[in-house]
């Protein structure tokens, strides 16, 4: 469960999400993931559906979602990639918006378009079970199974590449048909369990 102290600010949380309050609280539903009509025509369009509250007032407010592990990750003008499913919340000065993945949305069967959280601030990221965070240099590139992904962030490109060869059709392969290959610098987020894929539970 996250605990979040307002003292007249605001933050932005997924929809239904807050589970208690004290103090004095408003609660305010935003079209397009807060992001305006301008954002809500983009979701649409793209599929990155995300629904948002904003919260503010005097007090603590406390958010939960499917009892998820709660991280969170600050932010220092940069910019944060993370499925809409898996933010719970975020500082009320944080922008978000959409971006393009390509192949690594796909295999992981939420579409080609991920949330990007931009700006200085904290956000709070949901995963099954505690996240581990792995930093990507330019010495040592990082290969991820795209059901443990969940975020990244930092000066970091991704390809998606198959492990699919005469092994794997003969039964003889590890298993992990598909990964999904960071380079650069920056950091990515895993979750020790996996999601279903377009390659079946891996």
């Amino acid at each position: 469960m996250l605990a979040v102290s307002l003292a007249g600010d605001a933050v932005k949380a997924k929809n239904g999400s807050m589970v208690a309050y004290d103090g004095r609280m408003a609660f305010k539903k935003m079209s397009g993931g807060g992001e305006g009509i301008r954002g809500m025509v983009t979701r649409r369009l793209t599929g990155e559906q995300m629904t948002v509250m904003e919260v503010k007032g005097q007090g603590t407010c406390f958010f939960a979602d499917r009892a998820s592990e709660i991280n969170l990750v600050q932010l220092q003008s940069d910019t944060l990639y993370v499925e809409s499913s898996n933010v719970l919340c975020t500082d009320g000065a944080l922008r978000t918006g959409t971006s393009f993945t390509g192949l690594r949305g796909a295999s992981q069967g939420n579409g080609l378009f991920t949330t990007t959280i931009e700006g200085t601030g904290q956000a709070a990221i949901m995963s099954d079970g505690p996240a581990v965070v792995l930093r990507v240099s330019p010495q040592f590139p990082l290969s991820v199974d795209p059901g443990a992904y969940i975020a990244h962030q930092g000066n970091v490109s991704q390809s998606f590449q198959s492990g699919v060869n005469f092994r794997t059709f003969m039964g003889e392969g590890s298993g992990e048909s598909f990964q999904i290959r960071f380079e650069g610098d920056g950091l990515v987020y895993v979750q020790p369990s996996e999601r279903n894929t377009v390659g079946g539970e891996v």
